[in-house]
């Protein structure tokens, strides 16, 4: 059994850094949009800082009817889409296009169940003090928010962790992909064990660097 797993250790590297690759490019795209995205959602939310119905209605739509889709049948119905914008539909970049655009409304989601959970009298108080929206953004919402900020993308990390084992089965490769031909095609179940088992111990590191920041970005701690 042993001897297996050795031989194939130098691919369960490159998978490795495969699966690395997809997870930061994918989250840093969903911090970078769904943090926005979810901040608008919150804001133009009915009774929230600013009467924007029609812009809440849009976005809630657009954020919903992606999240509708079970993440395979995604992968699949924008392969055209990542065919024009990567040149192919198979690869490890190729498999973060749709993994990007799944995270963003989960993101987005997220943060604004965050900002929700932010006392309503400090937002009413920096009002009171004539705070503009960009003020109340940054010093009010991200700065009372950013525990939660912090336990949402270590969500996100996580389940697209598990996502990215998904894209190995149309070409993306990563550790999913690599437990898939070793531990289904090629019936080495020795092999997806161990492929297991790395997934295991590294969805854990995830969460624990993750309950680490929550609770030194928390002021109530």
């Amino acid at each position: 059994m042993f001897d297996n797993i050795v031989a194939v250790l130098p691919e369960i590297r490159v998978a490795l850094v495969e699966t690395l690759y997809m997870l930061f490019v994918t989250v840093g795209f969903a911090i970078v949009l769904g943090l926005p995205l979810g901040t608008l959602l919150y804001y133009c939310r009915p009774g929230s800082l600013i009467k924007a119905p029609f812009i809440s209605f849009v976005l809630n739509g657009i954020v919903n009817l992606v999240r509708s889709f079970p993440f395979l049948i995604l992968l699949v119905a924008l392969i055209p889409v990542t065919r024009f914008i990567v040149g192919t539909s198979i690869g490890t970049t190729a498999a973060t296009v749709p993994m990007i655009v799944g995270a963003v409304p989960y993101f987005a989601r997220l943060v604004e169940q965050t900002f929700l959970e932010v006392n309503r009298g400090t937002i009413e108080a920096a009002e009171s003090m004539g705070a503009t929206h960009v003020q109340i953004i940054w010093k009010v919402l991200y700065g009372e928010a950013r525990s939660g900020i912090a336990g949402a993308i270590t969500i996100i990390t996580v389940s697209f962790l598990s996502y990215s084992a998904m894209a190995g089965m149309v070409g993306g490769g990563g550790i999913g992909d690599f437990a898939i031909r070793y531990g289904y095609y090629r019936y080495q179940f020795d092999i997806m064990a161990f492929t297991i088992i790395i997934i295991v111990v590294f969805v854990q590191l995830l969460q624990f660097i993750g309950n680490y920041l929550v609770r030194k970005l928390d002021k109530r701690l």
